[in-house]
């Protein structure tokens, strides 16, 4: 029987697991039994009785996880937890897996140390944009997450109301909310908004986001920048360079000038995320408007922004919220929990691991095997 460990998550202020109770029973049902951390799922609202009712295995330390598991199922590991999760490379062994958050273009250094332990890695924010890794896609479900939460975030931060009010006292006109991305975590801030009642704005320098914005109710914003060549063949974004960012920072400049709220959500993967929203921009803003900057932990869209910090410049309140899906936790759990769920499905069968590098799944998210690094992201 194939045994999957989850540790309790040690990042700071990490408040989601690996896996929740309600599907340990899957692993059950291909032959493998689930070792979770005393503790593990408590921040996320899952207690250990709930687990142990589903079947898992309750253990009291870090080490017996450890020692135990064949599979290592993490949130944030290595790269994406470079302090704590270097600590447990020591408890790591020859051929033991493991899967989670890795950010591997930022932590190279720790990716080469458990490829010399022996250590397979998986980094799920590698999975390719596709169809049939739509139901393991862990970037899109907590992207959903801080879409939702930061919405949330400006309508608490704003001195106005979102939506239009006709009321004995007069009428109350709706707020005007400016989406910068329309990936997945700027799609959900538009219907999130929407939802309030704001009048709602987006833009996005992929073309055929168009229709996604205007089915959502919004208006999309045309510069005459957009290109097909903003996304690269596995469906992220691509950089662009400076003089396109120039550019775009001049046509968006009246429209940030013109919203209470903007939302950004640019970001590229592996590089610091583009600086679209300038100090002379936000001076320009209407005293009491508020950015939230989705890119803060890659140095944000704003240039401005503080990493986790709340500020105000020029009468504007600019929020660098990190971890977003974090503030979440029980249907961020929920959410991931489902996605490595699936993933692991693709290597475990009958109680067994077969590791089919002919996968484009398992070929473009492996970081380790056999003592080398194996991704191309590292050549």
């Amino acid at each position: 029987m194939v045994k999957i460990g989850v540790p309790k998550e040690t990042y700071p202020g990490e408040t989601r697991v690996a896996i929740i109770p309600a599907n340990v029973q899957q692993f059950k049902k291909i032959g493998a039994e689930v070792i979770i951390e005393s503790g593990a799922g408590e921040k996320a609202g899952f207690t250990d009785a709930e687990y142990l009712e589903k079947g898992a295995q309750v253990v009291k330390t870090r080490k017996e996880v450890f020692e135990n598991a064949d599979v290592i199922l993490q949130v944030r590991a290595l790269g994406a937890n470079p302090e704590m999760g270097k600590k447990d490379i020591a408890l790591m062994r020859e051929g033991q897996i493991l899967i989670g958050f890795m950010e591997p273009f930022f932590a190279k250094d720790l990716v080469e140390e458990v490829a010399k332990k022996g250590v397979i890695s998986f980094a799920l924010e590698l999975l390719p944009r596709t169809s049939r890794a739509q139901s393991m896609d862990v970037l899109s479900s907590m992207a959903t997450i801080s879409g939702y939460k930061a919405v949330l975030l400006a309508a608490s931060h704003l001195p106005k109301m979102f939506p239009m009010l006709t009321t004995a006292a007069g009428t109350v006109l709706p707020a005007n909310v400016f989406v910068i991305g329309a990936g997945v975590a700027g799609l959900q801030a538009i219907a999130t908004a929407r939802r309030l009642g704001a009048v709602v704005k987006a833009y996005d320098i992929r073309p055929a986001t168009k229709q996604e914005v205007e089915s959502l109710g919004a208006k999309f914003v045309e510069l005459g920048l957009e290109s097909q060549e903003a996304e690269d063949k596995g469906g992220y974004a691509r950089d662009m360079g400076e003089e396109f960012y120039r550019k775009q920072r001049e046509m968006l400049t009246k429209v940030v000038a013109e919203s209470d709220v903007v939302i950004s959500t640019a970001a590229v993967p592996g590089k610091k995320a583009p600086i679209l929203i300038t100090e002379d921009m936000v001076k320009n803003m209407k005293p009491g408007s508020v950015i939230v900057d989705l890119a803060a932990e890659r140095g944000g869209n704003c240039e401005l922004t503080k990493p986790g910090e709340v500020i105000e410049k020029y009468g504007v309140t600019i929020i660098g919220p990190v971890n977003v899906p974090a503030t979440v936790p029980y249907h961020a759990s929920q959410m991931y929990s489902k996605n490595i769920t699936n993933f692991c499905m693709l290597f475990i069968k009958n109680g067994e691991i077969n590791i089919n590098l002919n996968d484009d799944i398992l070929s473009s998210t492996l970081l380790t095997k056999d003592g080398k690094l194996t991704n191309p992201i590292f050549d």
